[in-house]
């Protein structure tokens, strides 16, 4: 009798994008549980360097974080995966931001964002 092995199914990489350190700990810590590896950038640029390779299942951004803004990184992350799926969060501007925009994220929270309620989004966009 041959038993065969089969590989077990990839984890899905969530990179969590912003420039509060305490923010992306947060993230993390809410998201670790969900069987993700969560990939954390305080630089959005670094983030895009690194989104190639390792090809998340889904990109949160912060909107406000110097050069790149959150709404730029998700342009340039649907560049190169048409398909990504993206979240952006923030507590300094609301939809309206990306309101004329030619790409919008998936979903928009504003903070401070209840932690359960995003927890149900991702849960429900790394399982679509």
């Amino acid at each position: 009798m041959t038993f065969s092995r089969s590989k077990p199914a990839p984890v899905p990489t969530v990179f969590v994008v912003d420039d509060e350190v305490l923010l992306l700990e947060l993230a993390a810590t809410i998201l670790t549980p969900l069987g993700c590896k969560v990939c954390t950038f305080t630089d959005p640029e670094k983030a895009l360097q690194e989104f190639p390779a390792a090809a998340p299942i889904l990109v949160l951004t912060d909107y406000a974080m110097g050069r790149m803004s959150g709404m730029d990184l998700i342009r340039e992350c649907r560049r190169i995966n048409p398909q990504q799926k993206t979240i952006l969060i923030s507590g300094t501007v609301d939809g309206e931001v990306f309101a004329g925009a030619a790409v919008k994220p998936d979903v928009f929270v504003a903070k401070p964002y209840d932690v359960n309620k995003l927890v149900d989004m991702v849960r429900t966009m790394i399982t679509a």
